[in-house]
């Protein structure tokens, strides 16, 4: 029983302190340091079976060996990896199921919300919460996976959630080791002492006296010394290293006890933190574990009724105990005695392998060889004196079976009951099944054993949340600070931590359900009226793993609007008429063109009558005449230049009226509409002007 000299009452003052321990005496303190150590070394000494249970469990996990001599030194010593393949197949499950993308924390809307503002609050707070755990807290989701692989194995784990020296919300892992639960204990919540083993360095409890959360212990004698820190041989050997000699390098031994102690002396004994260094049982740190003075129910008379202790651990348990204890069970623990008789099954095969391929015999007294070990390589051939007779009767082999082939039908028997157990069969593992076999029936036997694996993402979803609901409270509790691009406030978090949740889903254990139920959701949407398209549509997108889903569908109400009738008219009257124009210049230019033929040919002929007449010249009749026929050729090469001009003109006004509708198309608007009417109105001037030319030249042509 601890008695106290110094009285402390439970207060706000006492809540919102930072360190108790200078408030009591040094004889107060020794006798609380030892009555903590006390505490801490009965619970660790009621689960000593439990430890090394685990321990044997994280060596199966591991495949770490002991050193064998029977039947004989360096005989086979297998470790079967059954617990490794069962563990491995849950957390390459659970990992990637319940930690999806950025959106890890979902808050719901509870009652409602006519006006969409608790909507709005909820959205900022599964932002603001999921940049905390994946951004902020940098260690976290490295220590979750570490946590979804330790938790298969030893069968528990626990989340420390809590506001640390930094003024910083953390939720770290706590391995089931690490935390020593008192005999008692039904649950976390209920445990009345429960102590966390803490190893520290020296800067690091400096760095606490500096910000007032530890006790100046800087000056005594045992914090100069080297630190003496408790051997762990277990883990050594798993780890393949071994515990140096101490030196300034070397951690403290914490011991951090949430407790219940009665330090005002009514008889009701009020929650704290102790916190005590574990080799000299000095007392650093004393701290109430309460927030809020609402979380005291006392009476009128101010007599303390019942105090909601803060509870910062959160157990991650994998197969519950169906006895009721505290520590949940893992496959090291459930497959551990069927994992050691399948290493001794398969030992003994390899071992009666090795005798059979090399076994020795028995020499007769006069057998003319020496006794001993007699390697041979292959093609190789040993002199002895003895001759072949003689050896063959100076020879006995010593009577060796081959390995039993009804221990392989036992180990074969084994090996599929435990992995039933761990739902490692050959289609959970990727393996295909038989060639005759339909898909129907592969499906729903994956789905079968998926079943196994829905029951513990349930546990671990579940307490994912309760974890969350307490990085709320710490929100609540202590004020928020501001985040680029977030919109948060202290304000969001007042509101109740119920409606905190992981967003994944525990339901979903694979790929492949989850695209199958987001296309099944999509089929009935289309079907049936009343379903939101933007959340289906995006449901759909997440299933798929598409990132920035809010960038890739933003919501028809992002789209900018259509143009009206009234325009979509108009535009297509002026195409239409744009399309008439450009027939009636595409006419024009072939016009153009044939007339241009018909000039070249009367310049041809004409050319050809003057040197006909050239030829036959004598008179000077003749020179008239051939200087008439030249004046008439030099107007039709001037005919011919001007029709050749007027179809490069419209040649040129065709291509610059197709890009510019070609631009205009592209942009979506209605302007090259009113540039092709103007270059439509070029065509019909173009046009009058070729009517112009055709009487300036006789009506068409010269003859």
């Amino acid at each position: 029983m601890l008695n106290l000299e110094t009285k402390i009452s439970f207060n706000r003052r006492t809540l919102e302190a930072g360190n108790l321990t200078d408030l009591l005496s040094e004889k107060d303190l020794t006798a609380l340091g030892s009555w903590v150590v006390e505490g801490f070394n009965k619970d660790n000494s009621s689960r000593a079976d439990w430890f090394k249970r685990t321990q044997a469990a994280m060596d199966l996990a591991l495949q770490i060996t002991q050193d064998k001599s029977f039947p004989w030194p360096n005989c086979s010593n297998i470790a079967f990896p059954l617990v490794t393949i069962g563990a491995i197949q849950f957390h390459s499950r659970a990992y990637p199921a319940l930690v999806q993308g950025t959106n890890l924390v979902k808050c719901r809307v509870i009652g409602a919300d006519p006006d969409g503002q608790l909507k709005a609050r909820a959205e900022r707070v599964s932002k603001h919460m999921s940049y905390q755990l994946l951004e902020e807290d940098e260690a976290w989701e490295e220590q979750h996976d570490r946590l979804l692989l330790q938790v298969p194995i030893v069968g528990t784990a626990f989340k420390k959630t809590y506001r640390d020296a930094d003024g910083a919300n953390k939720s770290e892992l706590v391995s089931a080791h690490n935390l020593v639960m008192d005999y008692y204990a039904k649950s976390v919540e209920t445990c009345r002492r429960k102590t966390q083993i803490i190893p520290r360095d020296r800067n690091d409890i400096l760095t606490r006296i500096a910000k007032g959360l530890f006790r100046d212990v800087s000056e005594e004698a045992w914090f100069v010394q080297p630190a003496r820190p408790e051997p762990t041989p277990e883990a050594d050997a798993r780890k393949g290293t071994s515990q140096p000699a101490s030196d300034e390098l070397t951690p403290f031994t914490l011991l951090e006890q949430h407790t219940w102690i009665d330090f005002d002396g009514d008889g009701y004994a009020e929650p704290y933190v102790v916190t005590v260094d574990y080799g000299t049982q000095q007392v650093l740190r004393i701290v109430a574990r309460c927030d809020r003075m609402e979380d005291v129910l006392k009476l009128p008379s101010g007599k303390i009724v019942s105090i909601a202790a803060t509870e910062h651990y959160t157990k991650y348990g994998f197969i519950p105990a169906p006895d009721g204890g505290v520590y949940d069970i893992g496959f090291g623990i459930l497959l551990g005695p069927l994992n050691e008789s399948v290493n001794t099954l398969v030992n003994q095969l390899v071992d009666a392998g090795t005798m059979a391929n090399t076994a020795g015999g028995f020499l007769a007294r006069g057998a003319k060889v020496r006794s001993g070990n007699y390697t041979f390589a292959p093609l190789e051939w040993k002199r002895v004196d003895a001759s072949g007779d003689d050896l063959r009767k100076s020879i006995f082999p010593l009577p060796v079976r081959e390995p039993s082939a009804v221990l392989f039908q036992l180990l074969d028997l084994l090996i599929n009951y435990t992995n039933r157990i761990s739902a490692s069969t050959d289609m959970m593992v990727g393996e295909l099944p038989g060639q005759n076999t339909p898909a129907e029936v592969a499906r729903t036997s994956v789905e079968q054993g998926m079943k196994i694996y829905s029951a513990l993402f349930k546990r671990m979803w579940r307490c994912m949340r309760d974890e969350f609901r307490k990085l709320y409270v710490l929100n609540a509790v202590h004020s928020v600070e501001a985040v680029a691009g977030l919109e948060i406030s202290s304000a969001d978090y007042k509101g109740d931590a119920k409606a905190i949740r992981p967003a994944a889903d525990p339901n979903i254990t694979s790929d492949v359900m989850q695209v199958q139920q987001a296309q099944a959701l999509k089929m009935a949407a289309a079907q049936t009226p009343g379903y939101d398209p933007i959340y289906v549509e995006r449901k759909y997108l997440q299933a798929l793993k598409i990132e920035d889903v809010e960038l890739v569908y933003p919501g028809p109400d992002k789209i900018p609007p259509g143009k009206s009738e009234k325009i979509q008219l108009e535009e297509m009257r002026l195409q239409a008429k744009q399309l008439s124009l450009q027939l009636d210049m595409k006419k024009f230019v072939m016009e153009l063109m044939e007339k241009r033929q018909l000039t070249q040919a009367q310049i041809a002929k004409l050319e050809a009558d003057a040197a006909k007449a050239v030829t036959e010249a004598g008179e000077i009749d003749e020179g008239h005449k051939l200087a008439a026929m030249a004046a008439v050729v030099g107007a039709l090469k001037s005919h011919d230049d001007s029709l050749r001009g007027w179809a490069d003109t419209m040649l040129k006004q065709l291509e610059l009226d197709h890009e510019r509708q070609t631009a205009g198309t592209g942009s979506g608007g209605i302007q090259s509409v009113a540039g092709a009417s103007g270059d439509a109105a070029g065509s019909e001037s173009g046009a009058s002007s070729q009517r112009g030319l055709q009487g300036a030249m006789g009506g068409g042509g010269v003859y």
